[in-house]
């Protein structure tokens, strides 16, 4: 299933496209669907996986739960051991990682679509520093909990999303200079965030230092209301801008032709993906390359051209719920920071997205 919608030309209900593909038309022809059996394919793989990634995080650890006594745990019922560890420490651990993922793998593919850059992702471009930056002024300035560091992360995504397109802008926001601007944003608030860990007492830094890795590590219920209530709220406004977003990628002109207001969409979908970043940010802290992997793995394994926001948001729901049991287990019964995991990931990719850009004249 993709999210893309096909131009409006004619009624084509129910019938295949030449290469597979079926559109269907919903709300009296107002809406269109494209359905691709292999994106419906990849994407129930996707779904699977993070499903039964979510299954073995709950069962194994020091204290193992077997399988068939989870549904219970989970209604309350049970060994008082397993109802703890199910309901209180791993599920809503697994839930914030499906979470976190699913909303940074979308916002990833909005902004490489925006840029039309492959490296246009939050990690690069400025606004992951940003959302973390506000993250770490009120851990650190203002001491302020776990709801305001929330509040924090989102603003400063939001107030850096304004700066890098304000700065970026001349006859239209082009992809390689928001790409600049935001590498340029990216470093300046780094140094403001060194220059705020340097004046912070030791015990606030060492946590602040380790919130900025990314991390799952004690993440509750209200860690998993924060992210899925985001998604819940944002992805749909990213889901009906797919269109607009595959439209702008053929270029302005041919966008324009088609009848898309080029500002408004940017700054809609700028902002919008900005605010899920940072309530990405705020519950996990800025985990990295994850909004930068999952939309070119999805782009891959679908073999689509464009912009694939449902399949980069189940990419990244597995990416980070294998990343994260893989940093609960990789070093037991020592647990890693997911960041940690991702970074090793995520670099490797890098490096090989490089390498194939070069040998392909691209870079």
């Amino acid at each position: 299933m993709s999210e893309t919608l096909a131009p409006p030309r004619r009624p084509v209900s129910g019938r295949a496209t030449p290469r597979g593909a079926l559109v269907v038309r919903l709300f009296g022809e107002r809406f269109s669907l494209l359905v691709r059996p292999r994106t419906v394919l990849v994407c129930l793989v996707l779904v699977v996986v993070s499903v039964l990634t979510l299954a073995v995080t709950v069962t194994v650890g020091d204290y193992a739960i077997p399988l068939e006594a989870v549904p219970g745990a989970i209604l309350g019922y049970g060994e008082r051991l397993d109802v703890f560890f199910v309901q209180g420490v791993r599920l809503p651990r697994a839930l914030t990682a499906i979470g976190v993922g699913a909303a940074l793998g979308i916002a990833g593919a909005v902004f490489q679509s925006l840029s039309r850059n492959a490296l246009g992702s939050p990690d690069i471009i400025g606004f992951t520093s940003g959302a973390a930056t506000g993250a770490v002024l009120v851990i650190l300035v203002l001491g302020a909990g776990r709801l305001a560091v929330s509040v924090g992360a989102i603003t400063g995504g939001l107030v850096t999303a304004a700066i890098v397109y304000l700065l970026a802008m001349k006859n239209g926001v082009q992809g390689y200079r928001l790409v600049l601007v935001g590498i340029g944003v990216s470093a300046m608030l780094g140094s403001v965030r060194d220059y705020l860990l340097t004046r912070a007492e030791l015990t606030d830094a060492l946590g602040a230092q380790i919130w900025m890795i990314g991390s799952l590590n004690s993440r509750g219920w209200g860690e998993v209301a924060v992210v899925w209530i985001s998604l819940l709220v944002l992805a749909p406004v990213l889901l009906a801008l797919g269109q607009r977003l595959r439209f702008m990628e053929l270029g302005d002109d041919t966008a324009r032709g088609l009848g898309v207001s080029i500002s408004s969409t940017q700054i809609l979908a700028l902002a919008t993906a900005s605010a899920l970043t940072g309530a990405a940010i705020a519950v996990a802290g800025p985990v990295g390359f994850v909004a930068l992997a999952a939309p070119q793995l999805a782009r891959r394994l679908t073999r689509t051209g464009g912009t694939t926001l449902v399949g980069s948001a189940l990419m990244g729901a597995a990416l980070l719920v294998v990343a994260d049991l893989v940093a609960l287990r990789a070093l037991a019964p020592t647990q890693l920071p997911v960041g940690v995991v991702t970074a090793v990931i995520g670099g490797s990719y890098l490096i090989w997205l490089l390498y194939t850009e070069w040998r392909g004249g691209r870079a």
